[in-house]
């Protein structure tokens, strides 16, 4: 594993989520803008996820029922990030965005038990330690027990590709890193 990996890794487990104040109705603008911002800026050493909290719900209109999503707190965007002058500047400056919360112009970090009773997962970058050609064990899913060649590993993305044996034909399949195990 690269040392750039590492300390992304590291970085990503001392990062804090964050509840941005946005325009109503703009938080999916706003977590686009601040994804662009971070691809194009290079800024993903200190900001690893932006999340709109979302719920599912039931609507039934003429008999019809549909499944809709709906936003736990219009308004608002919660960002992981590690907070710093650059950082900080970057995301308050973003088109939508009118502040953070907090006290002034000092964020306030969310608590863990807070970010639980959100319901937004923690995800950290796991430390994987694969290379292609390596055979994995797929540990969830709906290839659950199959075992596989790796192709190719996409640390962004936390996936991997795998050539799995179906119906005696090698398939090419992409799991999260939590759906595999190294053999």
């Amino acid at each position: 594993m690269t040392d750039k990996v590492e300390s992304r890794v590291d970085r990503a487990k001392k990062a804090k989520w964050y509840v941005v104040h946005t325009y109503s109705g703009h938080e999916n603008k706003v977590k686009a803008n601040i994804e662009k911002m971070v691809e194009n800026r290079g800024m993903i050493d200190d900001i690893f996820e932006v999340v709109v909290p979302t719920e599912e719900y039931i609507d039934t209109k003429g008999g019809k029922k549909k499944v809709k999503e709906r936003k736990l707190f219009p308004g608002y965007v919660l960002v992981k990030m590690i907070i710093n002058d650059v950082s900080w500047y970057l995301v308050r400056n973003t088109r939508g965005v009118t502040g953070f919360v907090g006290p002034g112009s000092k964020p306030v970090p969310l608590t863990d038990e807070e970010v639980k009773d959100l319901g937004v997962q923690d995800i950290t970058l796991p430390s994987i330690d694969l290379k292609e050609k390596d055979v994995i064990k797929v540990t969830t899913g709906p290839f659950e027990n199959f075992m596989g060649t790796v192709e190719s590993i996409n640390l962004e993305k936390k996936k991997v590709k795998v050539f799995v044996s179906m119906f005696g034909r090698e398939t090419l399949v992409e799991l999260d890193f939590d759906q595999i195990e190294k053999l």
